[in-house]
């Protein structure tokens, strides 16, 4: 009698152990204030938290959907929502988000701001690798630097961790008193052990918030990641296996224009596999009725209040795309370096793709359209590079390809060729760009120009820099070259060039 028992339970048993359950996870990540719908990618009217709000609700009511966000809710400067308004938006998430990454920028209005906006969220707020005073993790979830949710049967366990970058960017004085920043790949390790062994999570998510080539360092050195919830790069990056790894990683660019979704399938309590990518939101997504009614009253009032910031900067018949910013040249990038190169005076000038953060539409350009293109203060630099020392910057530029660091230039002309810049020239006479380009000869000596951020603080080029001759921080404002190009008319458009008035 005892033997058939057992095969019968047996048989019962194998049907559940051989379920399969899929887990929905739809991201945000860097926000950073932009509520109104803006022009992105060759569009207007792209994003909007009205519209962001209503793909998330909907998910949210779908069997077994979590709703993450990487952070960077607000932007100190620009967009000028974020300065009048603050976090107003995070109550709007509320019983929409199931947890939310540390950004830098929401740090930027200092610890007393952050932590107002904290107690307005239901949803709690992550960083693996912020110590408080108590040598602790500063922001737990029942005193833990994670969080564990359980769907549809499954744990998935989410962690934060912030990037040397991010820890460069937020002020010492605007982070909560006595915390300090630990190692974010010795935390991450210390958090997915815990999730793994202690908690027994089906599947570990790392939210952000840090650059996309240390997402990769990180999935490398700490195994046990599933998935890379990209934030911080600002890259578009469809859903893909991290090479050398087994983590999955997505992007989903910035400010709204896309959502990530993705679907992770388990057979029992193995994670089977992994689909999805980026939702783009446009015009044709709704928008949530009782959010863009809010919006655009605040909107009114914004723009009722500072008038300066929608003053009519100049007219482009054609926009100035941001295509392809980290891959190549782009409209926006190509107008904006040649204004700078010939302020300087310089053979040659090199902006990081991070500099741009959109593009310029046709028609109307007001000084609200050109800071969220181009929101970062700077002042330009100069030296002076030998031809070896240049062909070795753009080397270093073209090694940067596909990331935030990679720049954007003029004055040079080059081809590629398995990965490295070839057949490098630059122009003959930098006060007469007609008289054309000449190959760069290694002992010759030539005026380089870059933005200060560039040329004192980006990795890698900072160093190529410092052995540089005569490099001189100049008067000269990034920010007003290109507002007095807007007012001149003095634009090419269809080029991304300048002409002559």
């Amino acid at each position: 009698m005892k033997k058939p028992l057992t095969v019968l339970t047996s048989l019962l048993l194998l049907p559940a152990c051989q379920t399969t359950r899929t887990v929905t996870l739809v991201g945000m990540t860097d926000y950073h204030s932009h509520a109104v719908p803006f022009y992105s990618e060759g569009a207007p009217g792209q994003g909007g938290v009205a519209r962001a709000l209503a793909y998330l609700r909907d998910a949210k009511a779908r069997p077994d959907t979590l709703v993450v966000s990487g952070g960077d809710t607000l932007n100190k400067g620009v967009p000028t929502w974020s300065d009048e308004y603050g976090c107003v938006e995070w109550p709007w998430f509320n019983g929409v988000l199931d947890v939310m990454a540390l950004g830098n920028h929401d740090l930027d209005y200092g610890p007393e701001s952050f932590e107002r906006c904290r107690a307005s969220a239901a949803y709690p707020v992550l960083c693996a690798n912020l110590e408080g005073a108590d040598g602790a993790p500063y922001l737990r979830v029942e005193g833990k630097p994670y969080l564990v949710k359980e769907v549809g049967g499954v744990r998935v366990g989410f962690f934060s961790v912030a990037g040397l970058d991010m820890q460069r960017l937020v002020k010492a004085e605007h982070l909560p008193a006595g915390t300090r920043w630990t190692d974010a790949t010795e935390a991450a390790q210390a958090v997915v052990r815990a999730l793994r062994d202690e908690e027994h999570v089906d599947a570990v998510v790392l939210l952000g918030h840090q650059l996309r080539e240390d997402d990769e360092a990180l999935a490398r050195a700490v195994p046990g990641i599933d998935i890379i919830m990209g934030s911080h790069s600002h890259q578009k990056v469809e859903l893909g296996v991290l090479p050398g790894t087994s983590t999955w990683y997505l992007s989903p660019y910035q400010y709204l224009a896309y959502l990530s979704e993705v679907r992770l399938r388990f057979r029992g309590k193995r994670l089977e596999g992994v689909e999805g990518g980026l939702v783009k939101l446009d015009g044709t997504r709704r928008e949530d009725e009782e959010t863009a009614a809010e919006v655009a009253r605040l909107q009114r009032d914004l723009v009722a209040k500072r008038p300066e910031r929608f003053e009519v900067l100049g007219r482009l018949d054609k926009p100035l795309g941001d295509e392809g910013l980290t891959e190549g040249p782009a409209e926006v990038g190509t107008w904006a370096t040649e204004v700078w190169r010939r302020a300087a005076g310089a053979h040659a000038f090199f902006a990081l793709s991070a500099s741009f953060r959109g593009g310029l539409p046709a028609g109307e350009v007001t000084v609200e359209d050109f800071l969220g293109a181009i929101p970062y203060r700077n002042f330009l630099v100069t030296a002076e590079l030998t031809g070896a020392q240049l062909a070795d910057w753009v080397a270093l530029s073209e090694s940067k390809r596909g990331t935030d660091s990679y720049s954007q230039y003029s004055g040079v002309h080059y081809e590629v060729e398995d990965g490295r810049p070839v057949r490098l020239r630059v122009l003959k006479d930098p006060t007469n760009p007609a008289a054309g380009d000449e190959p760069v000869t290694p002992e010759a000596t030539y005026r380089v120009a870059t933005l200060d951020f560039q040329a004192f603080v980006a990795t890698g080029y900072k160093d190529a820099l410092s052995r540089a001759a005569n490099v001189r921080r100049t008067e000269l404002n990034a920010h007003t070259l290109l507002m007095d190009s807007l007012r001149q008319g003095a634009v090419n458009s269809a080029s991304g060039q300048l002409h002559s008035k």
